[in-house]
């Protein structure tokens, strides 16, 4: 481990993004990182099945995509910047997998929110 890191999963709510992890979850940043691609897209929302099998996803790994457990893939190594991409094809906006990450509705995140009406 980074010896800057250590420590740092001790803080509750923290996930290292390590190149360990990294590693541990290449396959799975791998299918996020292809929603770059229009084609991949098209194909993930026409038979999103046979995508998470051809990524060569465990089930794990495939029923957090199915059910958009943001929290859940950042624990086991996804990377928040790959989400992001997945996120947009989801129709899903940062600021909704923020809220959702914390276990808040939009409305409850957008009230902490320094400007709340902001969208």
């Amino acid at each position: 481990m980074n010896p800057q890191l250590i420590g740092m999963s001790d803080i509750p709510g923290t996930y290292v993004f390590d190149i360990e992890t990294s590693h541990k979850a290449l396959r799975l940043n791998r299918f996020f990182w292809k929603m770059i691609g229009s084609g991949w897209r098209e194909r993930f929302v026409a038979d999103p099945e046979a995508v998470l099998t051809e990524s060569g996803l465990n089930e794990l790994e495939k029923e957090l995509i199915r059910t958009c457990d943001w929290l859940g893939l950042v624990r086991i190594g996804a990377n928040f910047f790959v989400l992001e991409k997945f996120a947009r094809v989801m129709k899903v906006s940062n600021m909704q997998v923020y809220a959702l990450m914390r276990g808040e509705t939009f409305e409850e995140f957008l009230a902490t929110r320094k400007v709340p009406d902001a969208r």
